[in-house]
């Protein structure tokens, strides 16, 4: 049996939320544009779960494209419109059973934090069309975006703001969870103690099973079935 956990720490897109995938086809079309090169999916796949100003430095770098900050600054500023309109379109929804499953969790004490490698307009745009609250007592305690940390994930910096904003201390008290290779780094570097990954994302069992984990799921969905 697992230790108690007082923390689930998750990733949005892909992990908590269905959009489809829009983010990184928007992302892919946006560096694309700019570049006037196509972006390798390999490449593409290298950044997903990272933050996306961040991506984009590094796509652009991978294409051998200016990565000036004034360069930088403008791709994303048109990835962020393009992003919010297409979300504005084909609004994004919960994952099957995941609501439940929240609710499960947070009847057995364990806090909710989801961290995400959006910037906060983005994340609160996507909640606000969720219809999601935010704050003590609410279904989802906090939210973490990578415009509040030095460095988005494989870095640990965004889990360990949740347990900062929800008062966790021990990292064998947090489960961290997400669709993508560097979600489970993040988790491997911040040492929580349970590492899920969910095949809902555009990640299958092979790649996800390559890396660090204590588990991998169908989704969170299945979350309380592992506590």
């Amino acid at each position: 049996m697992s230790p108690h956990i007082e923390l689930a720490a998750l990733d949005m897109a892909g992990t908590t939320v269905d959009e489809a995938g829009l983010v990184y086809r928007v992302l892919d079309q946006t560096v694309a544009d700019a570049a006037g090169v196509p972006v390798p999916p390999d490449l593409l796949a290298h950044w997903k779960g990272t933050s996306k100003r961040e991506a984009i430095a590094g796509l652009l770098a991978g294409l051998s494209a200016d990565v000036s900050e004034p360069t930088v600054d403008k791709v994303y500023a048109d990835f962020s419109t393009r992003l919010v309109t297409a979300y504005r379109e084909t609004p994004p929804a919960p994952f099957p059973g995941v609501v439940e499953a929240l609710e499960t969790l947070r009847s057995r004490g364990v806090r909710i934090a989801l961290q995400t490698g959006y910037a906060h307009e983005i994340a609160a745009s996507i909640l606000a069309g969720l219809g999601w609250e935010v704050g003590p007592g609410a279904l989802i305690e906090t939210v973490v975006t990578s415009d509040l940390v030095p460095v988005s994930r494989p870095a640990p910096y965004l889990i360990f703001r949740c347990m900062e904003a929800t008062g966790v201390t021990s990292t064998q008290r947090v489960l961290v969870a997400g669709d993508t290779p560097n979600d489970l780094a993040a988790g491997v570097n911040a040492g929580a103690r349970l590492v899920v990954g969910v095949l809902t994302g555009s990640f299958d069992a092979s790649a996800l099973g390559r890396e660090r984990h204590t588990h991998l799921l169908p989704g969170v969905a299945q979350l309380p079935e592992i506590l």
